[in-house]
């Protein structure tokens, strides 16, 4: 059995450690975690934090996979994590900041003045409260923490996310309004421009939610009236009248050109769309959150687009669409920028609301090497979904689910967000595997009721070569919550497409 090394990171006087889980494992092993030579810990999930450990210490640690039984039948190689010295707190409370968290006060500068005053070895502390805010801007090598209690809360006014900044909004690269938190700058031929962020504690990232966004909506239809009449009929290609307007929505956390970033405990609350954007960024970790958003318009978790290692897990989506969408560009752009995504790692996440997981339906760069574990999604619309339209070109291959709950397994084409030119070719679905997995075959829809549908969706393309190819599913269990109810499992535009194993309940 090989196994690729432990991973981990140490913030304050924690190492978080997680690691990739191998398929096929007898039932009921675990994880003895060691910390230079002795045994500090074990784990059923393949994470793990070591707590109250000593600032400026250096740590060697390795995990063991043991039976019920006590066999050892495999060990990772190690990961070696200096825990840093304690920073300086940065209390935005304080001279010569005196944020107030009463709800009430805008304290944008004051928050902006300790961020731009943050270095290393140091950190920006926000105490318990309600801490009002416009855009707010990050620079490399600064830590952000909060709290618990602490609510960094976005206005729901327009002009407080001012000035424009250029970033991605559904595959196509544009001026939107900046975000409540934004590190980076937009640059897909260029490197990266914000590295070695931390943003965690125990407190909220919030933004103004739906009101937000319907301010935002109404005042790009306003700048954008003439264009948007010139439109006429196109206009239907797009999901909705608001398509448009609303690409311009400021994210929760937009990073763009980032890399090495943590985001840790936090949880994330009403964006104006998407809550968390990375876009050509890489190695951007999430783990302890919650996101919540379940009345927002494309009010997405957590979205890597044309981005590389990026690794979430042990979250809670409570989402107005998708809780993960994995992302790389829209036809005509994204075929051309054609910066693709890889090298995604999720596991032990759960939906209690929201679409689920899903890849696409911008797929135009490439996106590949996902792998999803230990991970429910069976209260969801979607549960496990890939998608695209005919016009995106592109692919989705070298997906990996198992050890999952879920909905719903969907491959298939969608007719919305179809703007633009079409690429030359269509896309290509090939070379994935779902194994070790409940399937309910019903869906929780927005309004929280309760349908039955096709337990496992599979469509390809009607273009010769585009099929769906090269799919296994093996070991699925199909039950819902009544027993014998028939499962249906539907196919079209398939090739070599192998089920091994398939109980029905």
């Amino acid at each position: 059995m090989t196994l690729q090394p432990v991973q981990g990171f140490s913030v304050g006087t924690e190492a978080v450690l997680y690691w990739e889980k191998p398929g096929q494992l007898p039932k009921n092993c675990c994880y003895h975690i060691f910390q230079d030579g002795k045994m500090a810990g074990s784990a059923d999930k393949t994470h793990y934090t070591a707590q109250e450990l000593i600032p400026g210490k250096t740590y060697t640690y390795f995990v063991k996979i043991v039976t019920e039984t006590g066999e050892i039948l495999a060990e990772y190689p190690p990961v070696i994590l200096t825990v840093p010295e304690q920073k300086k707190k940065i209390d935005v409370t304080r001279a010569p900041y005196f944020a107030k968290g009463d709800g009430k006060t805008l304290n944008t500068a004051a928050l902006q003045q300790a961020f731009d005053d943050c270095g290393e070895g140091e950190m920006v502390f926000i105490p318990a409260g309600v801490y009002l805010t416009g855009a707010l801007r990050m620079h490399s090598d600064m830590e952000l923490y909060l709290a618990e209690g602490a609510v960094l809360q976005g206005t729901d006014k327009v002009e407080d996310y001012l000035p424009r900044i250029w970033s991605r909004f559904e595959g196509i690269e544009q001026e939107c309004y900046s975000s409540v938190l934004n590190l980076g700058e937009l640059d897909h031929e260029g490197g990266f421009s914000c590295r070695n962020v931390i943003i965690r504690g125990a407190g909220t990232i919030a933004s103004g939610g739906r009101v937000l966004a319907e301010r935002v909506i109404a005042s790009e239809r306003e700048r954008l009236k003439t264009y948007l009449e010139e439109l006429g009929d196109k206009i239907s290609e797009c999901e909705k009248p608001e398509t448009i307007p609303g690409r311009v929505r400021p994210r929760l956390i937009n990073m763009s050109n980032a890399k090495d970033v943590i985001l840790s405990g936090i949880t994330f609350r009403n964006g104006a769309s998407w809550n968390v954007h990375m876009i050509y960024s890489d190695n951007i970790v999430t783990c302890g959150c919650k996101f919540y958003s379940e009345d927002v318009w494309n009010g997405d978790g957590w979205d890597p687009d044309s981005s590389t290692n990026c690794t979430i897990f042990d979250c809670m989506f409570y989402t107005g669409d998708d809780g993960i969408a994995i992302k790389s560009g829209k036809n005509p752009e994204g075929n051309v920028i054609a910066r693709k995504t890889s090298h995604i790692r999720i596991f032990d996440c759960k939906s209690a609301f929201g679409h689920g997981i899903t890849i696409g339906s911008e797929i135009s760069g490439g996106i590949e090497d996902v792998a999803v574990w230990d991970c429910d999604m069976s209260s969801s619309m979607c549960g496990i979904e890939i998608k695209g339209t005919k016009k995106r070109g592109g692919y989705v291959r070298n997906v990996r689910v198992y050890d999952c709950a879920a909905a719903r397994i969907m491959f298939h084409s969608v007719g919305y967000n179809d703007d633009g030119v079409g690429a030359e070719k269509p896309p290509v679905f090939e070379n994935c595997c779902f194994e070790n997995i409940r399937v309910s075959g019903e869906y929780l829809d927005h309004d929280g009721e309760w349908h039955s549908g096709d337990a496992i969706e599979l469509c390809g393309f009607d273009e010769p070569g585009h099929e769906l190819k090269d799919v296994v599913f093996r070991d699925i269990y199909l039950q819902g919550r009544k027993e014998g109810r028939r499962q249906n499992l539907s196919l079209q535009y398939c090739e070599n497409v192998s089920f091994e194993r398939i109980h029905c309940f």
